[in-house]
């Protein structure tokens, strides 16, 4: 999977199309996301230790990898991404201008 956890993402289908943010966690498996501030469902909790009063908390739920774009850290737009080797390892690459995503 080309996304990974800490990279800033772009949702460009859904309900939540056009927003941006940090993904939180990657499922490869499932082939999903789950990304700050996006595709949030409310959730009954009930009271426990961590959470006396209990009440609706809203939770993110996973995305579709397929419905989000990485964005490219130095030209900070939506792009496809790419590999090389670089100094004896693989490693991401922006497609518009080349630069090195992973540092």
């Amino acid at each position: 999977m080309n996304i990974r956890k800490g990279d800033t993402v772009l949702v460009i289908s859904g309900k939540y199309k056009g927003a941006k943010g940090k993904v939180l966690r990657a499922m490869p498996a499932a082939n999903s996301v789950i990304v700050e501030r996006v595709n949030l469902h409310k959730k009954h909790q009930r009271p426990t230790q961590d959470l006396p009063k209990g009440g609706i908390i809203e939770k993110e739920s996973p995305v579709h990898r397929s419905a989000v774009m990485l964005l490219c850290p130095k030209c900070s737009r939506p792009i496809r991404v790419g590999f090389k080797v670089l100094d004896g390892k693989k490693a991401r690459v922006c497609r518009k201008c080349g630069e090195a995503i992973d540092k």
